[in-house]
């Protein structure tokens, strides 16, 4: 678990540090990632994203929308090979971000929920 817990709060600080690259080291080349912001952000009724340059852009553009982007990390849950991180989000809406960690450790999957 205090693995973790480290990943859950590094991910926390590069968000709120708004470094994209920092953000960006917790991702596999081969990321799937779905989020209902994804729908808002990249106008895309799919709501998914595949591959971490197309999550790059993604991350660049919701920087720039949300300039006052701070998250404030309440829980992280662990799982088998994946971890749920909950936290406060952008206009104070709740979310739990369900992660797939690969063999590296690295996150090759998001299920992004919001309330």
């Amino acid at each position: 678990m205090e693995n973790l817990t480290n990943f859950g709060e590094a991910w926390v600080r590069a968000w709120n540090a708004h470094d994209l690259e920092a953000v960006l080291s917790h991702y596999d080349e081969h990321i799937v990632f779905y989020s209902p912001f994804i729908k808002k952000i990249n106008n895309d009724p799919n709501g998914c994203i595949r591959g971490k340059e197309n999550l790059r852009a993604y991350f660049s553009r919701a920087l720039v929308a949300y300039p006052e982007l701070h998250f404030e990390l309440y829980h992280i849950l662990e799982g088998v090979n994946s971890v749920v991180l909950y936290y406060k989000s952008v206009n104070n809406l709740l979310s739990a971000e369900m992660m797939v960690l690969n063999e590296k450790g690295l996150v090759s999957e998001v299920r992004a929920h919001y309330k």
